[in-house]
């Protein structure tokens, strides 16, 4: 049965290939955030107490800020297959984009951690708990509070980044668009399409962010 067109060249089968797309999206984007972040907040919390620790992990912050993610897509892709260990594309993108997540991460956690107040840890441990019940139940969340807006902001710039996984061939929103657009020759059409499912990602998490953010703040 032929799919029914809808404008010129596009089918209604292209617009469930696009959502098919955006499903691919989310699930590599979810697995970056929660890997990414677990990560980080290791890494910034030994950045905060080691100088060993935060000289070695700068390493890799100074490479992901300063090498664009497309390069390290196709560096790190490459890389593996040179070595006769070659992943998925959906593996390695998971690896890089949690990798680059992390660095950013650690970077807002270490500042986060180094601005909880000396003296609430003192006090905390005066009050005979250890320095892990310390950590619970005051460091973390008085940091985690403090840098949840930019977490977000990571967050928003790791589920647009996913587009970038198309250059090692991981068909996500924007890979499916633009074998869509060879087929129809319809790119502002279907470019503009794309552009709609993004908007529907990213706008519920900003506006959930900034909820959640007035509610911490209070």
């Amino acid at each position: 049965m032929n799919s029914v067109p809808l404008f010129s060249g596009l089918q209604a089968n292209d617009l469930l290939y696009l959502l098919q797309g955006a499903g691919h999206t989310l699930w590599l984007a979810l697995w970056a955030i929660v890997l990414g972040t677990v990560l980080g907040f290791l890494m910034g919390w030994l950045r905060s107490v080691s100088k060993i620790g935060n000289g070695l992990i700068m390493i890799l912050v100074d490479v992901s800020r300063s090498v664009p993610l497309l390069i390290q897509l196709i560096v790190v892709n490459a890389a593996l297959a040179a070595f006769r260990f070659p992943l998925s594309p959906f593996l390695c993108s998971a690896l890089v984009l949690t990798l680059y997540m992390a660095s950013f991460c650690s970077e807002i956690y270490k500042g986060g951690f180094e601005a909880v107040p000396q003296n609430l840890q003192k006090a905390a441990r005066s009050l005979g708990m250890s320095y892990l019940q310390a950590f619970v139940s005051v460091t973390a969340p008085i940091m985690l509070r403090r840098t949840f807006a930019s977490w977000i902001g990571i967050v928003l710039g790791v589920l647009k980044d996913t587009s970038l996984a198309a250059v090692i061939g991981y068909i996500e929103l924007l890979r499916g668009s633009q074998i869509i657009v060879t087929r129809t020759q319809e790119p502002l059409l279907v470019l503009l399409i794309v552009g709609v499912f993004y908007f529907l990602l990213c706008y519920p998490i900003a506006r959930l962010g900034a909820k959640v953010e007035k509610g911490l703040s209070q």
